[in-house]
């Protein structure tokens, strides 16, 4: 019997398909539009035109709409649209480019939101937890702050540039001559750094803008900010404190979300002091 002292075989990977990728992503990044939050002075890039955005929102709209129970009158559908109305009067000049329109939907889920081009769904599982126009003005101002902050359009741009690096990254562990089990490791990799080092992140800051955003928001239109603290509050108890670690989720935890909210108060405070005063006049 002969003994070999000879290296196993090192495993290769072809680099050169996930090098490509990144250069092309990285062009496509370059040459998309750039916007900058006028409330936040954040840049960001955007895979849409404004039109474009526009258009989609309201496909989406219709289709929703086409599959719901639509309420169209009562005390509380009064609510909803005149604290859409108020709240869309402040969106300053990127939402004076919007078709606002709002629907209340009869489900009951705890949610809301607004597509591109400012339309709004609102669902009536939401209501008991707003319970006030103040907590409704939170979730409104919230979900409307997305909009007018095209997060969106760039959520969609991360995600084609995400999808072309892993693309790349696919096609060179293909190439190589790894083994099939090395190759759905190094993918599988790739894949949670992605998510958890980007995407996640990416989200969160997204959620942390229209926190902002949405408080500035409801204190022009004339409602206490300190009922967001309150509203984040509820949610929280509704939830029953099911709640993934933040680290894993799109959102921050509700007292992340509670604490950051807490510490832009003075400044959402000046800002309903300034509309009350306006009022009086």
């Amino acid at each position: 019997m002969s003994w070999s002292n000879s290296p196993a075989p090192r495993r290769r990977i072809v680099w050169l398909p996930l090098v490509a990728a990144l250069v092309f992503a990285g062009i496509s990044y370059f040459r998309s539009e750039k916007f900058v939050n006028p409330e936040t002075g954040r840049a960001a890039r955007v895979a849409m035109s404004e039109g474009q955005e526009a258009a989609l929102g309201l496909a989406t709209f219709k289709e929703v709409l086409s599959k719901s129970e639509i309420v169209s009158s009562g005390p509380e559908v009064n609510m909803v649209v005149d604290v859409a109305r108020r709240l869309a009067a402040v969106t300053g000049d990127t939402g004076s480019k919007f078709d606002w329109q709002v629907s209340v939907v009869r489900d009951p889920q705890v949610n809301a939101f607004c597509l591109p081009g400012g339309k709004i769904v609102v669902y009536t599982g939401i209501l008991p937890v707003a319970q006030t126009p103040a907590g409704l003005a939170t979730v409104m101002g919230h979900e409307m702050a997305h909009a007018t902050s095209r997060h969106g359009s760039q959520r969609v741009l991360q995600g084609n540039l995400a999808n072309m690096v892993m693309a790349g990254a696919n096609a060179a562990t293909l190439m190589s001559d790894m083994d099939p089990r090395q190759k759905m490791a190094v993918m599988g990799a790739l894949g949670a750094g992605a998510k958890f080092g980007v995407i996640l992140p990416f989200s969160r800051d997204h959620e942390i803008e229209a926190d902002e955003i949405g408080l500035l928001y409801m204190a022009r239109a004339g409602f206490d900010p300190r009922e967001a603290v309150a509203f984040w509050q509820r949610m929280a108890q509704a939830g029953g404190g099911r709640q993934p670690p933040e680290f894993a989720s799109t959102h921050p935890a509700h007292e992340t979300r509670i604490e950051r909210l807490k510490a832009l108060m003075p400044k959402a405070l000046a800002e309903y002091e300034a509309a009350r005063k306006r009022e009086t006049k």
